[in-house]
């Protein structure tokens, strides 16, 4: 069992999307089921809910303050103070309906939708989105399942997508000056006797780690997809993980309370015994990670002046 300890626990149905923002040394995240949004402040130890009745399932700071978040609903620009402001519903024809998200080094954000539904097999497959620096949209991939965690090699020219009921994450060549994405592979893939990969990121050597939802762990690969350790936790379902602290080295884990995908289990696993999750973890393995990039995206024109400046007046992290 790695040395990880609950910090905050709200008992969230689907905690997810941790993020760590230096300059408060504070720690956010979501739960998407119960439509909340928290703060974890690391400096007093104390966890508060500054936002209920919107659902974030993936979001990034944006570059002056505020979020760039995503739903199932859309796209949004929210300052943390006014409601949150629609930027896509949908784009070349196809519905915004959105889970997880990341910055790419230019700030653009990229996010995958999400048409999964375990109780058919005819479901449409989802895409890989990019938002770019003007609010525009366009599709960089498709053929997803389950559009999961989003992450960058530490030179930004890799970039890592997870399909969690595929049981892959898959490696792209990625050119950030386009903002394109090319010659998808797998990256791992995970087998049916373990969990499914959800949430990711990437530390400063350029080592993948990965949430296992079912898996009751946290997996670190090595470059090549090799296993270089797996950190048990006192939860089954793990959604996604972040780094923090002043030297980027403690690890934050968000897990879920709410049992789903449970067709997809791997084999013996009972989902209504033992700790399920709902709690926000905090460990440290000594491990240095790296800050998430941070969004650098405006209104677009079709924004009125009044309405752009109420979108980016005011600052999430006060």
């Amino acid at each position: 069992m790695g040395n990880f300890s609950v910090v905050a626990d709200f008992h969230d149905a689907c905690g997810e999307s941790p993020l760590w923002h230096a300059a408060t040394e504070c720690l956010y995240w979501t739960d998407i089921t119960r439509k909340q949004f928290y703060r974890y402040d690391s400096a007093v130890k104390t966890a508060s809910i500054l936002k209920t009745g919107f659902e974030i399932s993936g979001f990034g700071f944006n570059e002056g303050g505020g979020l760039v978040a995503v739903n199932s609903a859309g796209i949004w620009l929210w300052n943390g103070k006014a409601e949150p402001s629609l930027l896509a519903a949908e784009v070349a024809g196809i519905s915004c309906r959105m889970n997880d998200c990341g910055a790419d080094p230019e700030g653009r954000l990229l996010a995958g939708t999400c048409f999964f539904d375990p109780e058919r097999t005819d479901y449409p497959l989802g895409h890989l989105l990019l938002v770019d620096h003007d609010g525009s949209v366009r599709v960089l991939d498709d053929g997803i399942h389950l559009a999961n965690g989003i992450g960058f090699s530490p030179d930004g020219r890799i970039l890592y997508f997870a399909d969690s009921i595929a049981r892959v994450i898959y490696r792209y060549d990625y050119d950030a000056a386009t903002g394109t994405a090319s010659n998808r592979r797998e990256f791992v893939k995970i087998p049916a006797t373990e969990g499914l990969p959800d949430g990711l990121t990437v530390d400063a050597g350029g080592f993948v780690w990965s949430a296992q939802w079912f898996g009751s762990c946290i997996v670190r690969y090595d470059p090549d997809g090799s296993v270089e350790r797996r950190i048990d936790l006192p939860a089954k379902q793990i959604t996604s993980l972040a780094f923090g602290g002043s030297d980027l080295t403690d690890i934050y884990v968000t897990s879920a309370e709410l049992p789903d995908c449970v067709a997809y289990a791997p084999p013996g696993y009972n989902a209504y015994s033992g700790n399920i999750g709902g709690a926000l973890f905090l460990g440290n393995e000594g491990i240095q990670g790296r800050l998430e990039y941070p969004c650098r995206i405006q209104p677009p024109q079709r924004y009125t002046a009044a309405k752009a400046e109420r979108d980016t007046a005011t600052d999430i992290y006060i």
